[in-house]
């Protein structure tokens, strides 16, 4: 059975999702602070996350920061906030989705299910043995998910990988912003633009790209790997 967790300070929020998690078949775990929950995720198996950000002892942000350090599993931000930094900053440290409160409980089991589904055809989808790309000391290993710049690790989010990735394996190919935000998060998005913008800038700042040597803008059009 897919297990869910719900970090959630809200009681109230917390049983309203668990309730139409379990009525569409999931076990649901609910933890309603920070550390409990990193300490449950650290040790359990979960096959998603749905993440409040404002909890006690740790809030999502960070929790989200220290899961991506070992865990790929999808996670959901559920959150009262609503600007659009708020939701930019979310998925740039590792959120795949995030919905803000108050919400339709069915359109998040919707999300739900939509990240497990993608989630499963990626799992599903492994690559060959020795799937490496190297494109001039960059080295992209898509077994381990990692990235090597002159043989020196590169720490990336899962979603900065599957950018990197994405325009790796299409050099000089000219992606739109909203091409990219599709086929990496897998769903069509009215603020995609600025999403990627953001990923894009801090995918340049952890390759060292100041001189965008990798990832090229063509202005007006998108990115292209230049590697």
């Amino acid at each position: 059975m897919v297990k869910i967790l719900v970090a959630e300070d809200d009681e109230h929020i917390a049983q309203l999702v668990a309730m139409h998690l379990e009525q569409e078949g999931y076990s649901v775990i609910v933890k309603h602070d920070g550390l409990t929950a990193l300490q449950y995720a650290s040790n359990h198996h979960v096959d998603l996350i749905i993440m409040d950000i404002m909890m006690p002892e740790l809030d999502g942000l960070e929790v989200t920061k220290k899961l991506r350090e070992h865990h790929s599993m999808p996670i959901i931000f559920l959150s009262a906030k609503t600007t659009d930094m708020d939701k930019i900053t979310g998925l740039v440290i590792g959120a795949d989705d995030y919905m803000t409160k108050p919400f339709n409980p069915m359109e998040l089991v919707a999300r739900v299910n939509a990240q497990l589904r993608r989630y499963r055809l990626l799992a599903r989808s492994e690559p060959a043995e020795g799937a490496v790309l190297d494109r001039n000391g960059l080295r992209i290993d898509m077994d381990t998910r990692s990235v090597q710049l002159y043989d020196r690790e590169v720490e990336l989010t899962p979603k900065e990988f599957d950018i990197l990735l994405l325009l790796a394996q299409h050099p000089r190919k000219v992606f739109s912003t909203e091409n990219i935000f599709v086929q990496v998060w897998g769903e069509t998005y009215m603020e995609s633009a600025n999403t990627v913008m953001v990923h894009i800038r801090t995918l340049r700042k952890k390759l060292g790209d100041d001189k965008n040597k990798w990832i090229k803008t063509v202005w007006g059009v998108g990115y292209s790997f230049n590697g």
